[in-house]
């Protein structure tokens, strides 16, 4: 750095110059300091502002509206014919009064309490007689004698206008249960058994419940369940890891994602095993 002496001044003039001139120049640091400091905080508000601006807000998947026979138990058979069943006496009670017509199928096991369950025929099908038995044995496996760990329950079919609410004279029907008109057909011995299957489809696997032979028919992977102690969350888990241990790689990690509750739910009075095959 050079220093221009002024020779016409004394040595303590020439030093109170450049002492002035050096506070000066101080004071015009500190602000341009303090005015970089504000122009970095402008631009960091800036930035944060776009990088709000570009942030693409996240779509909420629009919520799907549920069909009216998501309330009951339900499944496609493998003939794809729409079967729905009660859960308790309330849904017992709806499904036979509000959603049984005249070409519908009904069954009912022969075991206190059970469950109804309504083939669905708007179109006036003939019934093929894989999907009555498919019925049946979902009408057997969710009674009350699945808890009992019973083997296999008698169940008939009947018409919907067999079905009646009319009791004969003195005696009272409660909730959920009606009387039984005219002739039945019966499937004897029917096996207890349902099946817990996943299907992947687009990246989502959707959890099917029902009869074997209805799940095996539109499932990439599924489980034979038999009544047994096991509680549901307990065997919830061992169904979706048994899954898991036969599933393609590339599916393992979606299924390892299955919410408990929704295999929970398929499981007949909240108790289970596995079959050995």
């Amino acid at each position: 750095m050079r220093f221009i002496i002024d020779s016409n001044k004394s040595v303590s003039e020439n030093a109170e110059y450049y002492y002035k001139k050096s506070k000066k120049a101080r004071r015009k640091i500190r602000g341009a300091m303090k005015a970089l400091k504000k122009t970095e905080k402008k631009l960091e508000g800036l930035e944060r502002e776009e990088l709000v601006e570009k942030k693409i807000p996240e779509k909420k998947k629009p919520r799907r509206r549920k069909k009216w026979f998501e309330r009951f138990r339900f499944f496609k058979s493998s003939d794809n014919l729409l079967v729905v069943g009660g859960r308790d006496a309330s849904t017992n009670e709806n499904l036979i009064k509000k959603h049984t017509t005249g070409n519908d199928l009904v069954f009912h096991s022969h075991v206190h309490g059970a469950p109804f369950f309504v083939v669905k025929n708007p179109e006036g099908v003939e019934v093929p007689d894989s999907t009555r038995r498919e019925a049946a044995q979902a009408a057997a496996s969710y009674s009350r004698a699945w808890s009992r760990g019973i083997g296999s329950v008698d169940v008939y079919e009947v018409r919907p206008e067999q079905v009646s609410k009319d009791a004969p004279a003195g005696e009272y029907l409660g909730k959920g249960a009606f009387m039984i008109y005219g002739r039945k057909r019966w499937y004897r011995n029917t096996p207890l058994g349902v099946a817990v299957g996943f299907k992947i489809e687009n990246g989502e696997v959707k959890v099917y419940g029902g009869p074997v032979n209805a799940v095996k028919e539109r499932t990439d992977y599924f489980v034979e369940l038999t009544p047994g102690r096991m509680k549901s969350r307990e065997l919830a888990s061992e169904i979706r890891e048994k899954i898991h241990s036969m599933a393609r790689k590339d599916h393992r990690e979606l299924i390892s994602k299955v919410n408990l509750q929704d295999i929970q739910k398929l499981i007949p009075s909240g108790r289970g095993r596995i079959r050995k095959k």
